[in-house]
């Protein structure tokens, strides 16, 4: 006999998996943090959404919402309905690909390792990277174009892939899966070698309960030991830790709608009425969804796919999951808007030209603003080198004072695609580092490749389209040469899948 479902207790996944984590002398009766009639709110938010997206293969949804203060889980929605033929699966601890969520774990890390700055300048260009026993690696992003020099900022706000792979080649796997386990990714329990640097788009399994953890931990700066809490607290704690400023940055850049603008347009629905940082993720095929993101007093979790692992109809992160928790939150603030989010700690705002990331010079022709930390000030007011710049493919340059090409390395492979549009949008980046460039007078940098001068202006960087053939690369400097030889083939398959996220009509 199956009962009514308004006979059903509120929150079935909430209390069937809370007693099995209570110990065997518990109380009789157990106070818990649930807020009755949010859960109301969310359970009939996640039913409706599910029921609106059912033509696009869309069967189920969870969400969780959370006190940051506290980490009191307020609202706990395993499924749509507990009484369905598969409602029983909670999907707030099920396994799930995360698609894109991580990739602000991986930002931070690179930011509190040095590896890059607030000012730093990400290459999205065309890469490859060798797998042994496997075909080349070529991350792209979603929309299969690349932007080429790309600032921080505007990388993560805007969720690119390949700039994120680059990050983790530098950043190392095992030093990224040690943070995600610190930030409690128990799940992840496989070699850094099982995930490679397909991690940093989610190639690993998560639950949502991980996720949310891993975010309540950034809502709170870093702040690790406020924990997800299913019970009621009579205390209030009052944190006395100094935020971060890697965390507060990287909540400054979750909370910039301009950051993101470029895929996601000004005015998504990822935008809300009042200061909150959010991200999206979608996997592979899309199967799942994600949106995580918090205020200064709450952060909400959503998913949707389906328990069985079929696809969706095209529903991506910004079109299935998000407007899911756009809804939470603005019920969330209803009568009180939360506080806007503190300034990064330590740091201050600068104009900086958009292509080089350095103080603007005259032929600047876009000029942003951008946080420095306060040790930089005096480069930045001397128009230093950015020390941060990450463009090369990698950095494994032998310690020498010789010129020497950094990109691409000799007897590197590569592979180009047919191309969709004619667009010839495929590039390789050429770069050199000179470990004793001369003063005062540097000698200007000249390009040959199979003997042909290559027009660069003596730029030291450049990218070039990718052709087939065998190529020999030459820079001179002066009476310095040094050399490459690599090879480009020609791929027969279509172009890859864009890493293991993906989306449809410009959406994420």
């Amino acid at each position: 006999l199956q009962l009514p479902e308004h006979n059903l207790t509120a929150a079935p996944h909430f209390l069937f998996w809370l007693a099995n984590q209570l110990p065997p002398d518990h109380p009789v009766q157990v106070h818990t943090s649930l807020d009755l009639g949010l859960q109301r709110f969310v359970t009939a938010q996640v039913r409706q959404m599910v029921k609106g997206l059912a033509q696009q293969q869309v069967r189920q949804a969870t969400a969780l919402v959370v006190e940051n203060a506290t980490g009191e889980i307020l609202a706990y929605v395993g499924s749509p309905s507990y009484l369905d033929s598969t409602g029983q699966n909670d999907g707030v601890q099920a396994l799930r690909q995360p698609g894109s969520t991580l990739k602000p774990f991986l930002y931070q890390l690179a930011l509190e390792q040095g590896v890059i700055q607030p000012n730093s300048i990400l290459a999205d260009v065309p890469t490859h990277y060798p797998i042994p026993g496997a075909r080349l690696y070529s991350p792209t992003d979603y929309s299969e174009t690349f932007q080429g020099p790309v600032r921080v900022r505007a990388a993560l706000g805007n969720s690119l892939n390949v700039p994120a792979v680059r990050l983790l080649e530098k950043v190392g796997v095992p030093e990224f899966l040690t943070h995600l386990h610190w930030l409690g990714f128990t799940h992840l329990d496989q070699p850094p070698e099982h995930y490679g640097l397909g991690l940093a788009l989610g190639s690993g399994e998560v639950t949502l309960w991980e996720l949310t953890q891993a975010y309540l931990t950034l809502a709170n700066q870093g702040n690790a030991e406020i924990l997800l809490s299913p019970l009621a607290s009579s205390i209030s704690p009052s944190p006395t830790f100094p935020p971060a400023s890697t965390w507060s940055l990287i909540t400054d850049i979750l909370a910039d709608p301009h950051a993101r603008a470029t895929d996601f347009g000004i005015d998504s629905v990822l935008n809300l009425p009042f200061s909150a940082a959010v991200k999206t993720g979608t996997s592979s095929d899309f199967r799942d969804t994600w949106t995580v993101g918090f205020t200064q007093d709450y952060t909400v979790a959503t998913w949707m796919g389906n328990f069985d692992g079929t696809p969706m109809g095209e529903v991506s992160g910004v079109t299935g999951a998000a407007p899911l928790w756009h809804r939470i939150m603005v019920h969330l603030h209803s009568e009180q808007e939360p506080e806007r989010f503190s300034p990064p700690l330590g740091m201050v705002k600068r104009p900086i030209c958009a292509l080089t990331g350095q103080k603007p010079t005259p032929d600047c022709d876009a000029v942003v603003q951008e946080y420095f930390a306060l040790d930089d000030l005096a480069a930045y007011e001397q128009g230093g080198v950015n020390r941060s710049t990450v463009l090369s493919q990698t950095e494994t340059v032998a310690s020498s004072n010789a010129l020497q090409i950094a990109s691409p390395k000799p007897g590197s492979r590569f592979l180009r695609y047919p191309d969709t549009d004619g667009s010839n949008s495929q590039r390789l980046q050429f770069s050199i580092v000179d470990r004793q460039p001369q003063t005062p007078s540097p000698t200007p940098v000249e390009w040959r490749l199979n003997g042909q001068r290559l027009e660069t202006a003596g730029q030291t960087t450049l990218l070039w389209p990718l052709q087939v053939g065998q190529w020999q690369l030459e820079v001179r400097s002066g009476d310095r040469l040094a050399q490459v030889q690599f090879e480009v083939e020609s791929a027969d398959e279509q172009p890859p899948r864009p890493g293991f996220s993906v989306r449809a009509a410009g959406q994420r």
